[in-house]
């Protein structure tokens, strides 16, 4: 399981859910993902979040780091 925060958002222009990666936004086009449904929205956003891991890694780039909420 990958620790990166994931934004899922319906956009009435497309009618779809689509999916914006935070910690990718510097790097990568968004929103990077969709779906007809949420939950095909969540499974694409996974698959996308692994699918950028490993090319980084194989090209020898940075991985940024995930996220982590800040608790008082």
């Amino acid at each position: 399981m990958n620790k990166y925060s994931m934004v899922v958002q319906w956009s009435n222009e497309d009618q779809l859910f689509l999916v914006t990666i935070p910690e990718f936004a510097d790097r990568v086009v968004m929103p990077c993902t969709h779906g007809m449904t949420r939950e095909q929205a969540i499974r694409n956003g996974e698959e996308v979040i692994e699918i950028y891991l490993e090319a980084w890694q194989t090209e020898g780039e940075p991985i940024p780091e995930p996220s982590t909420l800040q608790t008082a």
